[in-house]
């Protein structure tokens, strides 16, 4: 196990298996009208609670601990999750399986197995360490009966007055903690609460989108007594209700996908943003574009078999583009830089590299972070700030994905990544760069491409006549 410290994120709730089984339908059952699925593969990976903490563990560089509930098969769950510090309950049983049949990725039929007797926890379970040494609690609640548990419970609690705890809740789950900082259900479930606990009537906000998830909202937070309750519904985005007012985060289109997981993506980008300092709206628009980004990505079956091992990300999206990519076999192309005032040589850089990922492939861009640049360029560097300069390139056709590092060198962030092609741009000698006998020891390689000569952004800051300041430009600054 390895030492928890302040800054981690703990998810507490209860661990399930999803399996997915793929194959193809071609023929009935002779002895019933059943379709007959020909699997040809099998893709397991964590549910529930596991899910979330495998999803936080691949959003940040913060450590990563999952409290949860395991049975006589731990071990096998320990396995599916990769990067994650796992602090259990034993009980008896198996752990809860949910089996979905598709053909063509569509879902035929679910089975549910398995099943873990109920426990009681103890006052003095490592588990209740877990959570008094966190610095951020997410609640992944799936109504099993841990966040039930008066012990549990107690120390959710004293977590919610110290550090801000999300709760992601369940219909058959327990009530958030008092004075929880975002509780995250999605349309439905608010409904469904508001109407047990309120007598709500759908004809009693009649008026649609934002109005009737704001109204729920407003409900819930003043039953719970918590902070703010961030309603998400789907397509149209997520509404966000505080003692303050309502903010609306519209989604980005996402034309296909799977929409399995969402829920979990969304809970734990509002986490690892809280953890980073993000104020709670600036976490729920970042969840949004995550959870988007994740469903076109094609969901939780693209971490399938065991996820790619964890990339910090920046930008909420990047293990799921990347591990969506290596699903259907693209090239995962990699580049890196300070990208401080982006200009034509960088645009030249990461188009060349966008090319060599080719159809099916993405391209990430690592991103030195503000200590990283100020270390190479001295104090008055970067001029524009990390979110910025994460949101310009995200915001780039070329760009699937940032991650933010923060060494002098990517080469720790590479090691995580192993992309099939390391870019960079300018007249290097390949061969020389510190970077480059690690890539190669992957099977990956090292290659130079076309830049434009006398762009860069120290010209570019050696001409303003502005005087230079010792801050990077935050977010919604001056130009």
């Amino acid at each position: 196990m390895s030492p928890r410290t302040r800054d981690a994120i703990v998810v507490v709730g209860d661990c399930l298996r999803d399996v997915d089984v793929h194959g193809a339908v071609e023929r009935l059952c002779p002895d019933a009208p059943a379709p007959v699925l020909a699997a040809d593969r099998r893709r397991e990976r964590p549910g529930g609670a596991g899910l979330t903490a495998l999803l936080a563990a691949g959003s940040t560089t913060r450590p990563v601990t999952l409290a949860t509930v395991l049975g006589e098969d731990a071990a096998e769950v320990r396995a599916l999750l990769a990067g994650v510090d796992v602090v259990a309950v034993t009980a008896g049983g198996t752990t809860p399986a949910k089996t979905r049949m598709l053909a063509d990725d569509r879902v035929l039929l679910r089975v549910d197995e398995g099943g873990l007797d109920p426990v009681i926890v103890a006052p003095d379970d490592p588990l209740l360490d877990a959570i008094a040494s966190a610095g951020v609690v997410l609640v992944s609640d799936y109504g099993r009966g841990l966040t039930a548990d008066p012990v549990v419970r107690e120390a959710l609690e004293k977590a919610a007055t110290r550090v801000p705890l999300v709760w992601d809740p369940h219909p058959n789950g327990a009530p958030p903690v008092p004075g929880a900082t975002v509780v995250t259900p999605n349309l439905s479930e608010a409904r469904g609460y508001v109407r047990d606990l309120l007598s709500y009537s759908s004809e009693d906000h009649a008026h649609g989108f934002p109005h009737e998830p704001a109204a729920l909202g407003e409900a819930l937070r003043e039953h719970w007594g918590v902070d703010t309750v961030a309603v998400t519904a789907g397509r149209d985005g997520a509404v966000l209700r505080g003692a303050t007012g309502t903010s609306v985060t519209p989604a980005e289109p996402a034309r296909g996908g799977d929409p399995c997981g969402a829920g979990d993506r969304f809970a734990a980008t509002v986490a690892v943003a809280l953890a980073d300092g993000a104020a709670v709206d600036d976490a729920v628009r970042a969840a949004v574009s995550a959870a988007a980004a994740f469903v076109a990505a094609g969901g939780a079956a693209a971490l399938a078999d065991g996820p790619e091992d964890p990339i910090p990300d920046t930008s909420g999206d990047a293990t799921d583009v990347v591990a969506a990519a290596r699903a259907r076999g693209g090239t995962v192309v990699a580049t890196g830089g300070c990208f401080d005032l982006l200009h034509a040589g960088h645009a030249r850089t990461l188009d060349a590299a966008r090319r060599l990922a080719g159809d099916g492939g993405v391209l990430v861009v690592c991103l030195n972070s503000d200590a990283s640049v100020r270390r190479l360029k001295g104090p008055e560097r970067p001029v524009v700030a990390e979110p910025d300069r994460v949101e310009m390139l995200a915001a780039l056709a070329a760009v699937d994905a940032v991650v933010v590092f923060d060494e002098d060198d990517p080469r720790a962030v590479l090691d995580r990544l192993r992309p099939d092609v390391w870019v960079k741009g300018g007249d290097y000698a390949t061969d020389e760069l510190l970077e480059t006998p690690l890539v190669r020891s992957w099977g990956g390689e090292v290659v130079a491409v076309p830049y434009h000569a006398g762009r860069s952004s120290t010209r570019l800051l050696a001409r303003l006549e502005t005087t230079p300041t010792t801050d990077p430009v935050p977010s919604g600054g001056p130009s």
